[in-house]
């Protein structure tokens, strides 16, 4: 089968998607696009998204990757702090007037019936640079930060991710993710590293993205925890779904902590495993189950390694908990200066706040982040808690909440899809968990608010959490 490029609008293979890219990459140098300038992209999942990335890569600019529906006055003040003079959108993006952007359908109108040119994509000007791509944490705890990467380092990882997970030729990948965070993008390149097909669906509408998936032939499913329940709920209801997925050999997630209820819904469904991974902006893709090993979240891939250290920082043997680390050549090149200017990262062993242990074959367990509150004398983590309520059947987030007589006061919001009621929760809660570890106040949700990444946007819970305690 001949590899395609499968948008809502239009299909190309790749030879026509790849002549596409070049003509726009030639309009990006008329518009003063220079090797190692940095330029900053905003969009929206779409085909011009595609062709206008490779494009920059092409031209060997810093690209620096903004989500689609970033407010007006952070897009300024990233543009200040980045240095970045070009500003490439969609035309519904918020963007202030006077910083001059131009619109991703002002460079296909440009690029649109010029020559084709006998010649092939370059990305070797990108990967030489230290800041080829400048991305940004999602936020879901407290400001984002700049994470500077190098273009050669990020290849290499995604070379290592494909070959560990088994990406093939014929695959067609559909990953219901922005492309502008660093797993949407790594499936992105992917594609076009291994020369397969890729589905650009419009993620944000589970049902019209699983039709197209069927009609493309979908082998490959990419998504958050959370959009893989909304993709199971919906393929219950609707037969015509389920269908779609038919040809699917592999479901993936990441991005976000996955319940053992949803892996076990997933397994009596389709009699596959959700493939579960461990990576992050600042490190890249680290870690990834398969389907030879469908265990957790995986061994590290090939180059990488992975330790769990107790308080003072002491590796601790197979099965025991603490602070997950990482030592990857694929790392981070450093965070952004407020000035724009690199602060470096350190090599060698890095901390990556998350707690979790090692089993004795390599594979990973995350637990969750190492954000620790005290209550009633004890030391808690909020994320581990969520895993015993999960394990009994309750899916909840948890905001500890100051708290000057207990030391925290805790707020469990609990997904209730079949509207049980706080009531119902409460009782099973208690008798999941222990005394210390129950909830002060039980709020009923149908479903988690989702940060533009996908995973659920804690800002908001604590929000919530706070505005329900006033």
């Amino acid at each position: 089968m001949t590899a395609k490029i499968f948008a809502t609008d239009s299909v190309q293979t790749l030879d026509e998607f790849e002549a596409g890219a070049l003509r726009i990459a030639d309009v990006l140098m008329e518009h003063g696009v220079t090797p190692g300038q940095r330029v900053i992209l905003k969009a929206g999942n779409s085909a011009a998204y595609l062709g206008t990335l490779f494009g920059l890569m092409h031209a060997g600019a810093s690209i620096v990757l903004i989500d689609q529906k970033e407010h007006a006055e952070e897009t300024r003040r990233i543009a200040k702090r980045t240095g970045a003079k070009l500003i490439f959108v969609d035309g519904d993006a918020p963007v202030d007037a006077d910083l001059g952007a131009i619109t991703l359908y002002e460079l296909l109108v440009s690029a649109a019936g010029r020559d084709s040119i006998d010649r092939k994509l370059s990305f070797e000007t990108w990967c030489d640079l230290p800041d080829a791509l400048i991305m940004w944490t999602s936020g879901s705890t407290g400001s984002p930060k700049g994470v500077v990467k190098s273009g050669r380092k990020f290849l290499k990882n995604l070379e290592r991710n494909a070959e560990q997970v088994g990406h093939r030729a014929d695959d067609v990948l559909v990953p219901l993710l922005p492309f502008s965070h660093q797993y949407g993008l790594s499936m992105v390149l992917i594609a076009w590293l291994v020369q397969c097909s890729l589905v650009i669906a419009p993620y944000k509408r589970i049902d019209r993205s699983l039709l197209m998936a069927g009609q493309a032939g979908a082998t490959v499913l990419d998504a958050t925890p959370a959009s893989y329940h909304s993709m199971l709920n919906m393929m219950q209801r609707m037969p015509l779904l389920r269908a779609q997925v038919e040809r699917v050999r592999m479901f993936c997630v990441g991005a976000a902590p996955l319940d053992q209820s949803l892996v076990d819904r997933y397994a009596a469904e389709f009699g596959m495993p959700l493939l579960d991974s461990y990576g992050s902006t600042e490190l890249g893709n680290i870690a990834f189950a398969t389907l030879e090993n469908p265990v957790s979240c995986g061994r590290a891939m090939e180059g990488i390694r992975l330790r769990v250290v107790d308080e003072d920082g002491l590796p601790v043997p197979a099965g025991q908990s603490g602070e997950i680390e990482v030592d990857t050549p694929d790392a981070l090149e450093g965070h952004l200066d407020e000035d724009g200017g690199l602060i470096p990262a350190p090599g060698g062993w890095q901390s990556t706040g998350d707690l979790g242990y090692l089993d004795a074959h390599g594979n990973v367990y995350v637990l969750g982040r190492k954000l620790a509150v005290s209550r009633m004398g004890y030391t808690l983590y909020p994320e581990l808690i969520e895993r015993k309520a999960a394990a009994a059947g309750c899916s909840t987030r948890i905001v500890a909440l100051p708290d000057p007589a207990r030391g925290s006061h805790l707020v469990f919001f609990v997904e209730d899809e079949e509207a049980l009621g706080a009531a119902v929760w409460r009782d099973r809660l208690k008798q999941a968990l222990p005394e210390f570890e129950q909830p002060n106040q039980v709020v009923t949700l149908d479903r988690f608010p989702l940060n533009r990444n996908g995973k659920p946007d804690k800002i908001r819970l604590k929000e919530l959490a706070e505005e329900r305690r006033r």
